[in-house]
């Protein structure tokens, strides 16, 4: 079970409740450093979107933001902001926190890395490495969904 209780970007509180507001939340880790990652934004954020009315929802953590100890690093949060902007990806970024690093994201090798998670803070199915387009993320979703009935 995936818990949290962290800042968004604009720095609003949020906890793993949010799982329970959706039926899938799609958790999207990225870096500010990450070509693939910034390239697949618009799309998620075309995601987001199209898949209100289903309970899905697309939350993205980028993991460069902070440094070993769990200080936000002005600079690349900076950046942060900047591609968030650029990119309209325009859903909630999280931003890591010590404990964060420490559970559910300790395991990441490589961004972007996706993991899906259901109304209970479960993770569900695989963790998806590498950034995809919209078209096939609908497919991943489309199949999640209909294997939680």
């Amino acid at each position: 079970k995936i818990s949290f209780s962290t800042k968004d970007f604009n720095g609003n509180t949020i906890t793993d409740s949010v799982f329970s507001e959706n039926n899938l939340t799609m958790l999207n880790i990225w870096g500010t450093f990450c070509p693939p990652c910034i390239r697949e934004m618009p799309d998620l954020a075309k995601l987001n979107k199209a898949n209100k009315s289903k309970g899905v929802r697309v939350i993205g953590i980028p993991l460069d933001i902070v440094d070993q100890n769990g200080n936000i690093l002005a600079r690349t949060k900076a950046k942060g902001d900047v591609i968030i902007e650029q990119t309209g990806a325009n859903y909630t970024h999280l931003i890591p926190t010590d404990s964060m690093m420490k559970t559910f994201l300790k395991n990441i090798q490589a961004v972007p890395a996706t993991i899906f998670v259901d109304k209970n803070g479960n993770q569900v199915g695989t963790m998806y490495l590498g950034a995809r387009s919209q078209k096939d993320w609908q497919k991943i979703i489309d199949n999640l969904l209909k294997n939680q009935k």
